[in-house]
């Protein structure tokens, strides 16, 4: 049966390190297995974990089977002090509950929001040091390893929870080709909880504050409104968004990054 892997990476989309990746991925993995790649911000751990969470979590009629993710967001700042011979992080490999696979750089909160999903975490085999483009020079071989259940690539298991860090609460964690501002508020949130459509709300996100109205969907709010509302995201425990329909709530707030703090106050 076909095998599929997102591959995440911080690259630009048709930027010169995406064709090399892909062209290296291509030349390890088997001809069965195809590949689809999908960008994130430089160095932005939080977005490369939202989308992992997203995709590697969804349920099993909207994903193909044996499907694997592999994310590399490597910004190398998990020691202050300069680096011998290119050393970054390393690679761990998860297996989640759902039997997903997620191969992935050990980088800030790149693994952060699938950590309680995660039945199995190891360390593998892989070279961390030794050049200054690993996502060309190891990775492809790793995770060729990886397809090909390799015996020796597993190396120490590991406890997730000890490991991972939680991702941060309340602030941007993707912003969407309309503008969207997807959040880490989740419909749980206590806060959340006590809003009610219709509602209006204070936002202020950085040096930016604007007024809101909280929404059951992106639909049922007037045209150019800005507004607060379940997404798309985030599956059984829905992540909320800001949009502005028939514009761009990115803009509208000055168009913050991702993790930028966001205060919301009732009106």
């Amino acid at each position: 049966m076909r095998r599929y892997i997102h591959v995440i990476c911080d690259y630009a989309p048709g930027d010169l390190a995406w064709a090399e990746v892909n062209s290296a991925m291509m030349a390890q993995v088997p001809d069965d297995v195809g590949l689809y790649c999908t960008s994130v911000g430089s160095f932005d751990t939080i977005a490369t974990g939202f989308v992992v969470g997203q995709l590697s979590l969804t349920r099993a009629e909207l994903r193909p089977e044996n499907m694997i993710v592999f994310a590399n967001c490597a910004p190398r700042r998990d020691k202050k002090e300069a680096r011998s011979n290119n050393a970054g992080e390393g690679l761990l490999m998860a297996l989640l509950n759902n039997g997903v696979q997620v191969l992935a750089v050990n980088s800030g909160y790149s693994m952060s929001f699938i950590r309680e999903h995660i039945a199995e975490l190891w360390t593998v085999d892989c070279q961390e040091e030794g050049s200054q483009f690993r996502s060309r020079d190891f990775f492809p071989t790793a995770l060729a390893r990886m397809l090909k259940d390799d015996a020796g690539f597993k190396l120490t298991q590991l406890r997730a929870l000890e490991v991972i860090r939680e991702y941060p609460e309340e602030v941007i964690a993707y912003i969407d080709s309309f503008g969207n501002l997807k959040t880490t508020i989740r419909a749980s949130n206590s806060f959340i909880a006590g809003l009610k459509p219709g509602e209006r709300i204070k936002v202020r996100i950085g040096t930016v504050a604007r007024t809101a109205t909280v929404a059951t969907g992106s639909f049922n709010v007037m045209e150019g409104d800005l507004a607060f509302a379940p997404g798309s995201s985030g599956h059984d425990n829905r992540f909320w968004e800001f949009f502005q329909r028939g514009g761009s709530a990115s803009a509208e707030f000055g168009h913050p990054h991702v993790g930028s703090n966001i205060v919301i106050e009732h009106w």
